[in-house]
C-alpha cells in the first residue's frame, strides 16, 4: 500500500477513508448549489420579479374539480376579486332583507352538491326571515348533464319555478337527461311547450357562463362554493360540503358582529 510521504504536504481528502471522502465531497455539492440557489432567488426579489412554479389557473368555465368535504381538490386561482352584488335578477330563496346572504356557486352534476343542497334547506328552514340563500351556477366542464340541467332550470325560472326545478334536480341526480327534465317541466305544472322552446335554444347559456366566470373571478376553484355575508359585507368563504354545524357556526359568527 501506498504511504504518503513525510515530505510531501496533505490534503483532507488524503487523510479520510474512500467512504469519508465520497461523503464529503456530496455535502461539499449540495451546499454549492444551495449557495448558488439562493443567490439566484434573492436577486429575483431584489429586482421585483416573480418565480414560475408551473402552476396553472382554473379556466374562465370552471373546469376545475368538485370541492369535498375531507379532501377538496383545488387549483390555483387569480387573486380573487369581488363576488358580484346580488340583484333582482338572482334567484333568491328566504327574505330578501335578511341579515344574511349565502351565496352559492353549484353544479346540478356534482355530487358533493348534492349533499349541500339538504344543508342549505335546513338553514333556512332553523334561519326563517335570517338568511337568504342565492343560487348561481357554476357547471363543470367534466360533467355533461351540468349545463343542460342549469339551462332547464332557468327555463323553469320564466315561469316562477326555477327552486322546485332545482330541489327535484337534486334529489333526482341520477335521473337527469333531456327527457327527465321535459317530465319534470310537466309535473311542476309548467307550460311545457314555452319550457321546452326555451331550453331546445339553449337560451341562458351566456349567463350561466357569466355566473361561472364570476365566480371563478371570485376565488371559486371548486362546487360547491360559497359566501357567507353580513349586511356590513364581511364575508366567510365556505369551500365544500361542510356540513350543518360548520355552516350554522358561521351564520352565527356573522349575527354576532
Amino acid at each position: 500500500m501506498d504511504q504518503l510521504s513525510p515530505n510531501k504536504p496533505s490534503s483532507l481528502f488524503d487523510v479520510l477513508n474512500a467512504k469519508s471522502a465520497f461523503w464529503l465531497g456530496f455535502v461539499t455539492a449540495i451546499l454549492v448549489l444551495c449557495t448558488v440557489g439562493f443567490i439566484i432567488l434573492g436577486t429575483q426579489i431584489l429586482k421585483g420579479g416573480t418565480i414560475n412554479l408551473g402552476l396553472k389557473a382554473p379556466s374562465a368555465a370552471g373546469a376545475v374539480a368538485d370541492a369535498g368535504v375531507t379532501d377538496p381538490t383545488t387549483i390555483p386561482t387569480p387573486e380573487p376579486t369581488a363576488v358580484p352584488v346580488v340583484t333582482d335578477a338572482d334567484h333568491i330563496r328566504g327574505a330578501k332583507d335578511a341579515a344574511i346572504t349565502v351565496i352559492e356557486y353549484s353544479d346540478f352534476q356534482c355530487p358533493f352538491c348534492q349533499n349541500f343542497h339538504p344543508t342549505m334547506q335546513q338553514v333556512m328552514k332553523n334561519y326563517d326571515g335570517k338568511v337568504r340563500w342565492i343560487y348561481r351556477h357554476f357547471p363543470l366542464s367534466f360533467h355533461p348533464n351540468a349545463l343542460p340541467a342549469a339551462n332547464a332550470a332557468e327555463c323553469a325560472s320564466e315561469q316562477g319555478k326555477f327552486w322546485e326545478f332545482a330541489d327535484d334536480l337534486f334529489a333526482n341526480q341520477d335521473s337527469e337527461s333531456d327527457a327527465y327534465y321535459k317530465q319534470l317541466a310537466g309535473k311542476l305544472g309548467l307550460n311545457v311547450n314555452q319550457w321546452e322552446d326555451c331550453y331546445r335554444k339553449s337560451k341562458y347559456d351566456g349567463k350561466i357562463q357569466q355566473q361561472s366566470q364570476d365566480g371563478a373571478n371570485a376565488g371559486v376553484n371548486g362546487t360547491p362554493g360559497s359566501f357567507i355575508i353580513d349586511k356590513d359585507g364581511n364575508a366567510i368563504p365556505i369551500k365544500g360540503a361542510l356540513p350543518y354545524s360548520s355552516v350554522s357556526a358561521a351564520i352565527d359568527q356573522l349575527l354576532k358582529t
